[in-house]
Order: C-alpha cells, then sequence, then structure tokens
C-alpha cells in the first residue's frame, strides 16, 4: 500500500508577473528536494498544445511526499510560510490567485471534498 501524498499547488501570477512569480517558485525547489520525504518537486508552466487545450492556473508544482507527515512538514517550513505571506497574500504579492490541494493513489483513502 502507498502512503505517497501527491500535491498540485497552481498559482495564476498577477498580470506581467509570471516570469518573476515562476523564479521565485523555482526559488524553492532546492532546499525542498533535500526536506526529509520529497520524492519530488517540480515547478512547471502551461505550454500550449493543440492535444491539451484546456485553461486554469499558468504556473504549477507537481509535488510528491512519502506521506502526509512529510507533506504537512514542508508545509510548515520557515520558507514555505513566508512565501505564502509575500507572494500570495500580501497586496504587491505576485500571485493573483492559488489553489494547493493533495491526492492518494490509494482508493481506501478516497476521502472526496462535499460539493
Amino acid at each position: 500500500m502507498s502512503k505517497k501524498v501527491y500535491c498540485l499547488a497552481q498559482f495564476q501570477p498577477k498580470a506581467g508577473k509570471e516570469a518573476e512569480l515562476f523564479r521565485v517558485l523555482q526559488g524553492l525547489e532546492p532546499n525542498t528536494l533535500r526536506e526529509d520525504g520529497c520524492l519530488q518537486y517540480r515547478v512547471t508552466r502551461q505550454i500550449s498544445s493543440d492535444f491539451a487545450p484546456g485553461t486554469g492556473f499558468s504556473i504549477v508544482f507537481n509535488e510528491i511526499w512519502a506521506d502526509m507527515a512529510a507533506f504537512e512538514a514542508h508545509c510548515q517550513r520557515a520558507e514555505i510560510q513566508q512565501f505564502f505571506q509575500t507572494y500570495c497574500l500580501a497586496e504587491d504579492g505576485l500571485a493573483a490567485d492559488w489553489n494547493v490541494c493533495v491526492y492518494s493513489d490509494e482508493p481506501e483513502q478516497y476521502d472526496a471534498p462535499a460539493l
């Protein structure tokens, strides 16, 4: 049985701030990749494809954690909390919107959010 936790952390930059926000998010990668339980931590940006015409947040972190404890420890790190305070919550931050969700690959752990 897998205890892995998969996280999609999505960010919509403010107008004209995509490159700057992407660079800030890239700066989080080196320290995070050294954290216990971090299996993957990669920031990506949306690109064009006729086979994937969907819309959504233009910057997405694709994360894989060994377990929920490792993910939650990451979220409590000062560097991560400071990122959200500075770039998401602050009025002069770079992100217009963000959405962070975690997922499991285990059906018996399925706990869908209420609609």
